[in-house]
């Protein structure tokens, strides 16, 4: 059985103007990737980068639910039932 994500009711944003990692930018570090929060809208760094702000994010806050928002990538991740979903955009290639 394939594995699905139960949190999708919770997806609120989708997009953001936001190009930065605020709180890496705080600390006067730099980030790899950026994904967003698609329960609030923040915007944190990737676990390859040395925060892990995005995944702290989620700890912290039990928002469930990330995308990408990196050019050309169009995957979205869902934490706690750890599963890849696919972007309206993805969607709208297939």
């Amino acid at each position: 059985m394939e594995p699905v994500c139960t949190h999708l009711d919770q997806v609120k944003i989708m997009d953001t103007d936001i190009q930065v990692c605020e709180e890496c930018v705080k600390a006067g570090d730099t980030w790899v990737h950026l994904r967003l929060c698609l329960v609030c809208g923040k915007v944190g760094c990737c676990d390859d980068s040395k925060n892990r702000h995005a995944t702290g994010h989620f700890k912290g806050t039990g928002h469930p639910l990330i995308r990408s928002i990196e050019p050309g990538e169009t995957w979205a991740w869902c934490f706690v039932d750890e599963v890849e979903l696919e972007t309206e955009e993805e969607e709208e290639r297939t």
